[in-house]
């Protein structure tokens, strides 16, 4: 365990100054995605929670107990917000595409904060290759500049070394970026997912006021 820590410490102070901004890079593109994980992941349950209790109050067609429940949401989920906004359109005006409309507002309110900061783990992904292969190169400047100046006998040796130190750089680049595209990736996954249950419930919820409508008017 010992020698494994101390190949990676060693990994690390022989690739150079370029290292650091990598590490810091690479920290606060994972902090901002497990930030965005565990906000998915409550936003997700908040409401699944929701639909499980609000969905048979609207089969029965109590529109007012499902605007109360909305209203009186303690986990201020989304679902309540957007079918919130919906009822509150349907107690006042009673036609579909008013409904519509209005739930359909409050959804371009609620999908850019699902999707806050997200992009930037791919950001910061892109930034860590992109310093490693910076690094390299200027390690390979400098080492090329160094051999020009070393005895002959020298030359491929202090060669090899140097750019071994610098090929440092572009691997711990790749080995930041490569785990925060997947992250990211993923996190996008989980964002369209939660985006498309709100659609459901939002459809869902437009029919049953429909077909209320209907019953009333027949």
């Amino acid at each position: 365990m010992m020698d494994f820590l101390y190949t990676i410490l060693r990994f690390f102070q022989t690739g150079g100054a370029f290292m650091y901004p990598i590490l810091l890079v690479m920290s606060v593109g994972l902090a901002i995605a497990v930030e965005r994980w565990l906000k998915l992941n409550t936003v997700r349950k908040a409401n699944q929670e929701m639909w499980e209790k609000l969905h048979p109050v609207l089969e029965e067609g109590d529109f007012d107990t499902a605007r109360q429940m909305t209203a009186e949401d303690e986990s201020k989920s989304t679902i309540s917000q957007l079918l919130g906004m919906g009822l509150a359109r349907q107690g006042a005006v009673r036609r579909r595409d008013d409904i519509e409309i209005a739930m359909e507002e409050s959804m371009m309110e609620i999908t850019p904060q699902l999707e806050k900061r997200t992009p930037y783990v791919a950001l910061f992904a892109n930034i860590s290759t992109l310093l490693g292969l910076l690094g390299t190169i200027m390690g390979l400047i400098e080492a090329f500049t160094a051999v020009a100046n070393a005895n002959p006998a020298e030359k491929a040796d202090l060669l090899s070394a140097s750019i071994s130190v610098a090929m440092n750089t572009t691997a711990f680049g790749l080995m930041a970026g490569i785990p925060l595209l997947i992250t990211h990736a993923i996190l996008v996954s989980k964002t369209g997912e939660i985006v498309d249950s709100l659609e459901m419930a939002s459809v869902k919820t437009l029919n049953i006021i429909s077909a209320a409508a209907k019953r009333q008017m027949g």
